[in-house]
């Protein structure tokens, strides 16, 4: 039985049992990925002979995955070392394994890929390098029969305008890592919170949805602005010199609480007058007590940029070509895992009020590296950034085989940025340009088969 909770400071402990010395630090990353059709872009649907739900048996059957099953359906895979999990739309992810390198995981979304792409050929699906859905709309999405998401929908729809799109079209990239005490989690999480920005900027990747262009470059970041007030955003207090592990659980605790789960079934606690954590933890719910585990599943339904859990959550970046997807783990590793380049990568953003982060979030997601703070470009303080990662990979010197270090990984990034393009904006160049708005040549050129990246 998992322990039963009783006052604030076994929540505080929670997140210090997750320190490790910086020897034992890992970086874990999670892709999600866009299935469609082949033949129109259209989302790959979840039930059906040519589903996401075939594409799991294949996987299964042929890669000898650990089926994981709710109510007679497969909804996920499970390995030794890493996860598939399906998000609502049908979006494929994988939970990577906690890599000493990016060269490791570099291996591991490369097996992961070349088996999603033998099975999906089968069935007339590919995956698209981009943050989003770009044909089908809400409501010709399928969402996938589990129970957390027949609590999480509906509710989405009362608590902001565009929380269903979140669950059913969009996909991003997220990097986790680890931290040494207190001390150091909470400079890594202000740091990680400063850069939204240019996370955001260097990382668009969704200028496409329901058919056509939408008018930013990441849609995404700005679905997740308005998703929901409660459990989403930057949060104020990370830029506090003082901020502490206590400041994060008080913020938690008054989340309000999805569900909770008992014997394997979820309970919807979302109907009004709705619970906090705080609320259950003091006064219990229908004769159940709030436990670590209940903690941890509360903690998991907070969608912050930046997100505290046993380790540190960086969930900014819009998904990307496969090219490029390695790019996050390794531009945070570079700047969280230096302490040099942490101090470094503060220096770009620190002078920034509250009110300039939001606003250059917002400018973000509408044009990209283009944004500005105040004389200065975000692609000119995102390359500074990709400096600073660069520095720090140079000096961790992990090197594969080839005797590359892990600064690899951000040379294309680099690239781009200094081209003064993001994804978003070459999508958009592509599509008004060569593409002629054709769904059949967005699907060329953003399949996972286009590209040469492996």
């Amino acid at each position: 039985m998992s322990e039963l909770l009783e006052t604030r400071e076994q929540l505080i402990r929670y997140f210090a049992a997750g320190a490790k010395p910086p020897d034992q630090w890992r970086v874990g990353t999670e892709y999600e990925k866009i299935a469609v059709r082949s033949s129109d872009g259209t989302a790959l649907p979840f039930s059906g002979r040519a589903g996401v739900e075939e594409m799991l048996r294949r996987l299964a059957d042929r890669y000898a995955y650990e089926r994981q099953m709710e109510h007679g359906r497969i909804l996920g895979l499970r390995s030794e070392r890493s996860a598939i999990s399906i998000e609502p739309g049908g979006q494929i992810e994988l939970s990577g394994e906690q890599c000493e390198t990016i060269h490791c995981a570099h291996r591991e979304f490369s097996c992961h890929v070349e088996q999603l792409l033998a099975v999906g050929q089968e069935l007339g699906a590919t995956l698209l390098g981009l943050g989003m859905q770009p044909v089908s709309r809400l409501d010709e999405i399928e969402i996938i029969p589990k129970a957390r998401y027949g609590i999480m929908f509906p509710y989405m729809a009362r608590r902001g305008r565009l929380g269903q799109r979140m669950m059913k079209q969009t996909v991003g990239v997220q990097a986790n890592l680890d931290y040494s005490d207190e001390i150091d989690a909470m400079r890594k999480f202000k740091v990680s919170m400063g850069l939204v920005p240019l996370l955001y900027a260097l990382f668009a990747n969704s200028p496409l949805s329901d058919g056509g262009l939408n008018g930013y470059q990441s849609f995404r970041g700005h679905i997740w602005n308005d998703t929901d007030p409660d459990r989403c955003g930057i949060l104020e207090f990370a830029f506090r010199d003082d901020a502490s592990f206590e400041d994060y659980v008080n913020y938690a605790l008054d989340v309000p609480m999805y569900f909770l789960v008992r014997n394997g079934e979820y309970i919807d606690l979302t109907r009004p007058p709705g619970i906090t954590f705080r609320n259950f933890m003091e006064r219990g719910w229908r004769g159940e007590r709030a436990t670590l585990t209940d903690w941890s599943v509360h903690l998991s339904t907070i969608f912050t940029e930046v997100r505290l859990r046993t380790y540190l959550e960086v969930r900014t970046a819009d998904s990307q070509p496969p090219a490029f997807i390695l790019a996050l783990p390794a531009l945070l590793k570079g700047v969280l895992y230096d302490r040099d380049c942490t101090d470094a990568a503060w220096d770009l953003v620190k002078r920034w009020s509250f009110a300039d982060r939001l606003a250059l979030t917002d400018a973000a997601h509408r044009i990209g590296l283009e944004a500005r703070a105040g004389r200065i470009s975000l692609r000119d303080l995102g390359l500074e950034l990709l400096t600073v990662a660069m520095t720090g990979l140079t000096r961790q010197r992990a090197l594969n085989a080839r005797g590359e270090d892990e600064g690899v990984y951000l040379l294309r990034l680099l690239d781009l940025a200094s081209s003064g393009h993001t994804q978003a904006s070459l999508t958009i160049q592509h599509w008004k340009g060569r593409w002629n708005y054709d769904v059949h040549r967005l699907v060329e050129g953003c399949s996972y088969e286009a590209e040469a990246w492996l």
